[in-house]
């Protein structure tokens, strides 16, 4: 297999070692800390729709297992190569740490092009490289719990769950071994949007951190902030409403196909849907689409959000973004060469350690649920419900009259699942920003993604120190 010369997981390496030389920890252990545990490499065939036979590759990296089951999603790409599943993978334990989600991470891969390749053919190699993962133990509920990534969805999830069942059909836990499924299949709701509503919530409290945020030029507050969207996929898609729903305004959109501009702003909806209509988001009207030359990632905005694909701004493109805040949606969209020219100049960058943490935060609670067999709200909405209904009784006694029916809905009304979820990942969002914000501040670091990185290395670390593996 050829990989190419540039090597992620040595990008995450590098900014590991950058965190790392603030720790005091044994060598040995930032060691094992660094390196991908277990590494799993297939090729299988499977037969493509004109009766021929089609090799396809397959990973799955466990980074850690500091914390079991591992967790990570399984990208399907036709450029996916080992390096780039294991730097994910590598990511994705930092990422769990962060926000204290008790998983070790993983990540996988199947090199075929999702978006070319037709339904029927996607099932077969989902169920095949499903049956290779449970043959070598690199899946199930307590030891290593896949989700959806580029190029795969709560379809592919559904197959695995369904194959991984008839594989082991006395397992009680078993929708518990893959996260991101559909609804009817014991997923949970706020799963699809839970990346890009991870992404908002940084995004504002990143801006809602004053010195921060004055450093990078602007003033304090999401509310007016001008954003440039990289990808309307479904963390960009559901990042910009949410962004919008706090009071920011979409000026640009970027896609395969071509990329748009309005400065007076985008409705976000009516960009999605004119491209299922026409499968472009150019020509949407009153947005001007970008000229030869043009790049919507050196747009004039406040805020950028790379949310498609990695190593997008680099050494050469960085000096030319003009945007104050970079928000890494995607996973390593700021190559370290690129990162250093934007730090230079005092650029505000969100890293995705911490920002895109949403999905994996929703999926812990997927996975919950799914061990538990029951929803969150099921057993306490009633209840709440009635203890609501009784305060509001007295205290409609007490002012002598009823309150309006919307503000007695309002405050009597249980919590549904939908709304738990979302509270909860909120103040995981929050939490995991303070923390990361605060020792930034206290160790006097130049960045986020040192604190971010700072903060797991500890975290990780430390929980093989109480295994008794290290001193």
């Amino acid at each position: 297999m050829i990989e190419p010369s540039h090597s992620m997981f040595a990008d995450v390496s590098r900014y590991f070692d950058r965190a790392a030389a603030h720790t005091s920890f044994d060598p040995g252990l930032l060691e094992q800390v660094k390196q991908c545990n277990s590494v799993y490499q297939v090729a299988f065939p499977v037969r493509k729709d004109d009766g021929g036979i089609q090799v396809v590759q397959g990973f799955r990296v466990e980074h850690s297992h500091h914390r079991l089951p591992t967790k990570g999603g399984i990208r399907y790409s036709a450029d996916v190569t080992l390096d780039h599943v294991m730097a994910l993978a590598a990511l994705m334990t930092f990422k769990c740490a962060l926000v204290d989600v008790p998983f070790g991470g993983a990540k996988g891969g199947v090199r075929i092009d999702s978006h070319n390749t037709s339904p029927a053919f996607r099932e077969r190699v989902t169920r095949r490289y499903t049956a290779e993962l449970s043959r070598k133990g690199f899946i199930g509920p307590s030891v290593d719990v896949p989700a959806p990534d580029y190029g795969s969805s709560e379809t592919e999830m559904a197959w695995i769950a369904d194959t991984y069942q008839a594989l082991h059909p006395n397992e009680l836990d078993s929708y518990a071994s893959v996260t991101g499924k559909p609804l009817a299949l014991h997923g949970i709701p706020g799963r699809i949007e839970a990346t890009g509503r991870g992404v908002s919530i940084g995004i504002r409290e990143a801006l809602a951190d004053v010195d921060q945020v004055r450093a990078a030029g602007l003033s304090p507050g999401i509310g007016g902030k001008r954003v440039v969207v990289q990808g309307l996929g479904n963390v960009g898609y559901h990042a910009a409403r949410c962004l919008v729903e706090e009071g920011a305004v979409i000026v640009g959109i970027a896609e395969r196909e071509g990329a748009i501009h309005a400065p007076d702003g985008l409705d976000v909806d009516a960009v999605a849907e004119h491209r299922l209509e026409t499968g472009s988001i150019c020509g949407y009207p009153g947005a001007r689409v970008l000229g030869p030359g043009e790049d919507a990632l050196e747009l004039d905005c406040d805020v950028l959000v790379p949310a498609a694909l990695e190593n997008v701004i680099t050494q050469a493109n960085a000096p030319r973004i003009r945007a104050r805040v970079i928000a890494e949606a995607a996973n390593s969209p700021v190559h370290p060469d690129g990162e250093a020219i934007l730090l230079a100049r005092h650029a505000l960058v969100i890293p995705d350690l911490y920002l895109n943490a949403g999905g994996v935060t929703v999926s812990y609670f997927e996975w919950l649920k799914n061990l538990s067999h029951v929803s969150f709200d099921r057993m306490s909405r009633r209840n709440d419900e009635s203890r609501a209904e009784r305060t509001v009784a007295a205290v409609e006694r007490l002012i002598g009259r009823a309150l309006p029916l919307p503000e007695r809905s309002a405050v009597t009304g249980g919590a549904r699942e939908i709304e738990l979820v979302r509270d909860a990942l909120e103040e995981t969002m929050a939490t995991a920003y303070g923390q990361i914000s605060e020792l930034r501040r206290q160790r006097s670091l130049g960045d986020l993604r040192t604190a971010a990185f700072l903060f797991a290395i500890d975290r990780v670390a430390r929980s093989y120190m109480a295994q008794g593996i290290f001193p």
